[in-house]
C-alpha cells in the first residue's frame, strides 16, 4: 500500500510503498477513505514532541472495513467506521471506572507477534495505533466506532480527532452550561470544533482569539459571538472588559505556553481554564499564584474526554441535524502527496483542516 513514511523530525514525509500484514486476534483491517491532516502531527514534524522514526503519521482518519481478524465481533467488512487513538484495553482501572480516554494498557501487538506495517523488510512504527496517512490501517477493534452509511467519511474522518476533542473539551471535560462566557484561544480545526461545542452547549458569549483574520472570520461563522485578532493588543484585557471581569470557561487550542497563561488570566474568579493544545514537551507555563485564592481552576485535556463509541455517532447525528456544521471547518482537499504541502499550509494559517482523499 500506498503511505507516507517519517524519517525524523525535520524532514519531509515521503510516499513509498509499505506492506500491512493480516488482522489478527481483534484486529481490524480499515481501508482509508479520508484522513485529515492534524495539527498534533506537526509537533511531531517540528520535533516538539519524539517519536521514532521511520513511522506512518496520521490520526484523524474514517474508512471502510476491509477484513476482520478471527475474534472481532464488532465489525464486518464493508461496515463505514471512524477511527480514533483513544483506544482502549477495557480492564484497567481507568476503562472500568469510565474513563477510557485514559486507558494505560492500550492493546499492541507483541514483540514476539509479526510487525504491523513494515518497509523494505524492516518494521515501521504505528503512530497512536492508528498511523492514517496511508491507504489501509490495522486497527483494534477499540480503536473503531461504527457510524451510519449516510454519513461523509471526509466529513467523518475530522470527527476522528479535532472535533471530538474541541467539542469534547466543551461538554465532557469543562462542562459549560447554557448561558456561560466562553473564550477560545486559536481558532484553527480543535479551537474552531470547541467554539462548536460552546454554541451547541448554549453559551451566552463565544470570544474566539487568534492572529489570523481569515480564522476569526471562520469562528464567527460557526458560532464565535465576538472576536479579538491579538496582535492589535491585549487579548486578556479586551476579554475581561467584554465580559465585564472575565469569562467563566475559557480553552486553549494551540499547544502555546503564552496562550495558556492568557486562557487562565482571562477568566473570572470561580472560572475554568482548559488546555487543549499540546505545549512542547519540557515547556512549563507560569501562573500568578496568589489569584488561585479566587477559585480560579486551570486543568488539561486529553482528547475531549471522549467515550468516542459513544460521543462520535452523536457527533454525527449533530451533523446530520445541522448542529455541527462540519463543511465549512474543510479548507482544501488533497491527495497523499499532498501531505507536506498541508503542513506547510498550516503552519501559514492558511487553512482550518486539509483532509486527504483516498478515493
Amino acid at each position: 500500500m500506498k503511505a507516507a513514511v517519517f524519517h525524523g523530525p525535520q524532514k519531509p514525509l515521503t510516499i513509498e510503498n509499505v506492506d500491512i500484514a493480516k488482522p489478527i486476534g481483534r484486529e481490524v483491517l480499515v481501508r482509508t477513505v479520508a484522513s485529515g491532516v492534524c495539527h498534533s502531527d506537526l509537533h511531531f514534524v517540528d520535533g516538539y514532541y519524539p517519536f521514532p522514526a521511520p513511522a506512518i503519521l496520521g490520526h484523524e482518519a474514517a474508512g471502510l472495513v476491509q477484513e476482520v481478524g478471527p475474534h472481532v465481533t464488532e465489525f464486518k467488512a464493508g461496515d463505514h467506521v471512524i477511527a480514533c487513538l483513544s483506544v482502549f484495553c477495557g480492564h484497567c482501572a481507568y476503562c472500568l471506572t469510565g474513563r477510557t480516554h485514559l486507558c494505560q494498557s492500550r492493546p499492541t501487538r507483541t514483540p514476539q507477534e509479526p510487525p504491523k506495517l513494515s518497509w523494505k523488510g524492516a518494521p515501521v512504527n504505528q503512530f497512536a495505533n492508528l498511523s492514517a496517512y496511508a491507504e489501509q490501517m490495522l486497527v483494534h477493534e477499540n480503536a473503531l466506532v461504527k457510524v451510519r452509511d449516510d454519513m461523509p467519511l471526509d466529513r467523518g474522518a475530522l470527527i476522528g480527532c479535532g472535533v471530538t476533542t474541541g467539542v469534547g473539551a466543551v461538554l465532557n471535560t469543562a462542562r459549560v452550561e447554557a448561558g456561560a462566557t466562553v473564550a477560545v484561544f486559536g481558532a484553527g480545526g480543535v479551537g474552531l470544533a470547541a467554539i462548536q461545542g460552546a454554541r451547541i452547549a448554549g453559551a451566552g458569549m463565544i470570544i474566539a482569539v487568534d492572529v489570523f483574520e481569515s480564522k476569526l472570520a471562520k469562528a464567527r461563522e460557526l458560532g464565535a459571538t465576538h472576536a479579538i485578532d491579538a496582535t492589535k493588543g491585549d487579548p486578556v484585557k479586551a476579554i475581561r472588559e467584554l465580559t465585564n471581569g472575565g469569562v467563566e470557561y475559557s480553552f486553549e487550542a494551540i499547544g502555546l505556553k503564552k496562550a495558556a497563561e492568557q486562557a487562565f488570566e482571562c477568566i473570572r474568579p470561580g472560572g475554568t481554564a482548559t488546555v487543549i493544545g499540546m505545549i512542547p514537551v519540557g515547556q512549563k507555563i507560569e501562573l500568578e499564584g496568589s489569584v488561585f485564592l479566587r477559585e480560579k481552576k486551570i486543568q488539561g485535556c486529553s482528547m475531549g474526554s471522549n467515550r468516542f463509541k459513544v460521543d462520535m455517532p452523536r457527533y454525527v447525528d449533530f451533523y446530520q441535524r445541522g448542529l455541527l456544521r462540519l463543511d465549512e471547518m474543510i479548507t482544501r482537499r488533497g491527495r497523499l502527496e499532498d501531505v507536506n504541502e498541508a503542513f506547510r499550509a498550516m503552519k501559514a494559517g492558511e487553512v482550518a483542516r486539509t483532509v486527504l482523499m483516498f478515493d
